[in-house]
């Protein structure tokens, strides 16, 4: 069975390192909010090219946290509108939720499955006040289009760049949200997250909030949570960053394998233009009858999964949306399939896979 991902493979090469990471911190006796976490701060910014990191406990907490911190320093308030894609996971949804701000939901492009820049200024009210771009399966979103957008109506950019550890595009110097959840491109071994910002004054906020509102023990200046990042999941963190590199391109150098030797009518291949703007966190392809594909590899020895099989306004936790249609993003909840593509994968179980879906 080819599984759709191997994580004990995938980490496997790590194991050593990881061993000596986890004698260190058994030995240094230091658990929270430690040296690990400060050195994975500094390697993260660094990596990403950002003046700050700040280490969260997860890539929804990352995003629920910068709103907040806008909320904090009155750029934002209760009640705000915000501009998010209408095919995304709902974790994207729930952090404006759970920021007190009224998601607006945009229809996606079918080709790219992310948000369409075309169709995001009939949304704009009075209320907008953010866009919320998400890099679904790993590819940048319209940035430039969104930030012209997004100046010329003066308003605030938050990306959700939780499968997207590596990708370039155009500069920014927006708010970026990132998730170490273990099958991402760069993968903890548990949850965790982090925040990268060029924003001085937000930082400030940003690690405040993080750690109950205090910047010093015992003091609460504002009201914040505990949502640290695990000093041990940076310690990891820190042994993997070196090879993330290595591993986006080696995604890419699978993914244009698949793009030009699948060859099925039946089925659609995303769209990439070969450019460093997608790390293929996914390979998502799409076919009317999704199940039934699914269903044929599996019975061959391929493991698919399906990202995501519901689109956020259908699902009961968000009932106020259910009566919504976005027909783009229903089809395309309706026809994904995840196939296997990561850095554990051999050259073996690549041919057939490829032979497999063109055996279809």
């Amino acid at each position: 069975m080819i599984k759709f991902l191997d994580l004990k493979k995938v980490n496997q090469p790590f194991e050593t390192a990881f061993k000596q990471k986890m004698e260190q911190f058994l030995e240094g006796g230091w658990y929270i909010l430690g040296s690990e976490v400060k050195l994975f701060e500094e390697n993260f910014a660094q990596y990403c090219g950002a003046k700050h990191c700040i280490g969260v406990g997860n890539g929804l907490d990352a995003l629920v946290l910068i709103f907040k911190a806008y909320i904090q320093v009155g750029k934002l308030q209760k009640g705000d509108e915000v501009i998010v894609p209408s095919n995304t996971y709902i974790a994207t949804i729930l952090a404006v939720l759970g920021a007190d701000l009224v998601p607006v939901l945009v229809e996606p492009k079918l080709e790219t499955f992310n948000i369409n820049s075309d169709l995001i200024e009939e949304k704009i009210s009075d209320k907008t006040k953010a866009i919320l771009p998400v890099h679904l399966y790993g590819q940048l979103a319209e940035m430039e289009e969104i930030q012209s957008i997004a100046e010329k109506h003066n308003l605030l950019v938050i990306e959700d760049a939780a499968q997207a550890h590596g990708a370039i595009g155009i500069g920014n110097q927006n708010m970026r949200a990132y998730s170490f959840y273990p099958g991402k491109n760069l993968g903890a071994l548990g949850d965790a997250g982090a925040i990268t910002t060029n924003d001085d004054a937000l930082a400030e906020v940003l690690f405040s909030l993080r750690n109950y509102g205090s910047k010093v023990k015992y003091e609460n200046e504002i009201i914040g949570v505990n949502s640290r990042l695990d000093e041990l999941q940076a310690a990891f963190l820190n042994v993997k960053i070196p090879e993330l590199d290595k591993e986006n391109q080696i995604r890419r150098k699978i993914a244009k394998r698949y793009l030009s030797e699948i060859k099925n009518n039946k089925i659609v291949l995303p769209f990439w233009d070969n450019s460093e703007n997608h790390v293929f966190h996914l390979f998502v392809i799409r076919t009317a009858n999704r199940n039934e594909l699914k269903e044929y590899l599996l019975k061959n020895g391929i493991e698919t999964m399906i990202h995501y099989p519901i689109p956020p306004h259908k699902q009961k936790a968000l009932k106020n949306w259910n009566c919504l249609s976005f027909p783009i993003a229903e089809k395309i909840h309706d026809e994904v399939l995840s196939i296997p593509l990561n850095g554990a994968l051999n050259q073996i179980e690549i041919d057939r896979i490829i032979t497999t879906l063109n055996n279809y």
